[in-house]
């Protein structure tokens, strides 16, 4: 039976070079194998990079044409794009079990030895030979690139206590002590943050990628590696802390640029398939697909403030930290009520404040303004654009007089009421103050009709929170939560300075 046709199951009866050859097995290149197990995907309509979204028109057919070509590819884009993640994938499209001398750390194939223990071991045991079968997930290596990476790391060194315990020579090819390339033979190796390598490093990897060989110090040493190199790189690298060396760039053949989702429905579908999952939350917490618009949101507007390094990006992780961190908000005030369910308020978006502040590079304005105020600002942009998808242009509103929509709920305001919505009231409380406010809940039923109570609760917080925004209300926050009241009499009882007041915020 030809190896092609051998069950997977029996690929481990195999075990010896003999068999192997009875087999008719034949050695192709790793890149060889890549490109025609994509053949065979493309021709079934598979995708190979499944649980990639957002690159079906752009990026994914790059990176296709590029294993057709059979070449090394670069990744570059700013961080949190699924450079690695792609990388990763590209194991799926290895054959599930290669055959390999057994007890070769450079996973030599049986049929053409590369090392000199290979070599020993088929002369000296011909058909005997034994061998093994790798699986695809072992022909995976990742580095991450930081500037104490050696050449003896990537490459290999002279091992002067293997030199001495076996009682070699140096000048003996078995003194070397290899390094991840060469132990990655047959595979695919990755090289994540390229620029971060120092450029003697990188000039190591010249002969490499060009010739397909390795040198190491004063050895004659010719070894045609077969290897699929992939590697990640960030433009802000190329500036800040080193870039990719000419000689270098010039020798990687497909270099593919990533991106930002470009649309929020896109976002929304990263963000859910990432975050992280908790089987007794989701039981507990109840969420509406506007609370994914909004944290999409905020990412849009990161991307866009001037507060934040565009240079540097906004990961994809800020909104998928942001997600877990509103679940668990609302999770930890259920508990702490002894609630069984409950529904994401907007109040419960004070978890996103951490989410945010460790996930963007601020610029010196936004360095001066705080990491916490911009966080809450990039909080207030995201309220305000998502507001008027759902109810009127309040900037449009406040020249209508009588038949503005919000006359009666800022009425309210003005008539000296307030209303604390605090993070960890219960359900009923919250419900019983937001129903207090007169024409908030007739508001929310004109424009959104249909709605489940949980959602129009969030509805009726939402437009506060617009309002605010719009500066046709006042909102202050305190540690345990916000106050919402009339902007007038927020701008004369507001203490001189007080760093908690939204109200200079609205109008900056």
């Amino acid at each position: 039976m030809k190896y092609k046709d051998i069950p997977k199951e029996a690929l481990q009866k195999i075990t010896t070079l003999g068999e192997l050859k009875a087999a008719e097995y034949t050695t192709i290149s790793i890149k060889e194998e890549l490109r025609t197990n994509l053949m065979l995907k493309l021709q079934k309509g598979e995708n190979p990079f499944d649980g990639i979204w957002g690159y079906d028109e752009t990026v994914i057919p790059d990176i296709e044409r590029a294993i057709l070509s059979m070449h090394n590819i670069n990744f570059l884009g700013l961080r949190g794009q699924a450079k690695t993640k792609m990388a990763r994938l590209m194991v799926n499209l290895l054959d599930e079990y290669v055959p390999i001398i057994h007890g070769s750390e450079l996973n030599d194939d049986p049929m053409k030895p590369l090392s000199k223990y290979g070599k020993e071991q088929v002369h000296e045991y011909g058909d005997q030979t034994a061998i093994r079968w790798m699986h695809r997930e072992e022909r995976y290596t990742e580095k991450l690139a930081t500037p104490d990476v050696s050449v003896a790391d990537l490459i290999g060194d002279v091992d002067p206590i293997k030199a001495a315990s076996m009682k070699l020579n140096y000048t003996d090819e078995r003194v070397i002590h290899y390094g991840l390339i060469p132990r990655s033979n047959r595979g695919i190796f990755v090289i994540n943050e390229l620029p971060d390598l120092q450029a003697r490093i990188q000039v190591a990897l010249f002969n490499i990628l060009q010739e397909g060989d390795i040198q190491i110090r004063g050895f004659k040493l010719r070894l045609p590696l077969d290897i699929q190199f992939v590697f990640t790189a960030n433009p802000e690298d190329y500036t800040n802390r080193g870039s990719i060396v000419t000689p270098l760039k010039d020798r990687i053949d497909s270099q593919i640029i990533t991106h930002y989702p470009m649309s929020k429905e896109i976002g929304k579908k990263i963000t859910e398939q990432e975050a992280r999952k908790k089987p007794s939350q989701e039981t507990t917490v109840q969420i509406n697909d506007h609370v994914r618009d909004l944290i999409e949101e905020i990412a849009i507007q990161a991307r866009a403030s001037e507060f934040v390094d565009e240079k540097s990006g906004v990961s994809a992780r800020l909104t998928i930290s942001a997600f877990e961190n509103i679940k668990s908000a609302a999770e930890r005030r259920a508990l702490i009520n002894h609630e069984k369910t409950t529904n994401i308020r907007i109040a419960d978006f004070i978890g996103v404040i951490p989410a945010i502040t460790g996930k963007v590079e601020l610029v010196y304005e936004g360095e001066q303004e705080g990491p916490g105020i911009v966080a809450r600002d990039l909080l207030g942009k995201a309220i305000r654009a998502q507001f008027i998808t759902h109810f009127p242009d309040p900037d449009v509103a406040r020249k209508q007089k009588e038949d503005n929509p919000y006359k009666k709920i800022i009425d309210w305001f003005s008539d000296g009421n307030e209303v604390d919505i605090l993070h960890d009231y219960p359900d009923k409380k919250y419900e019983h103050l937001l129903n207090e406010i007169p024409g908030l809940r007739a508001f929310v039923e004109r424009y959104l009709k249909g709605l489940p109570s949980g959602e129009k609760l969030f509805f009726m917080e939402f437009a506060l929170h617009g309002l605010a925004e719009y500066s046709l209300i006042s909102k202050k926050h305190i540690n345990t939560g916000l106050i919402f009241k009339d902007l007038l009499s927020s701008m004369f009882t507001a203490p001189e300075g007080d760093p908690d007041d939204d109200f200079l915020t609205d109008l900056g």
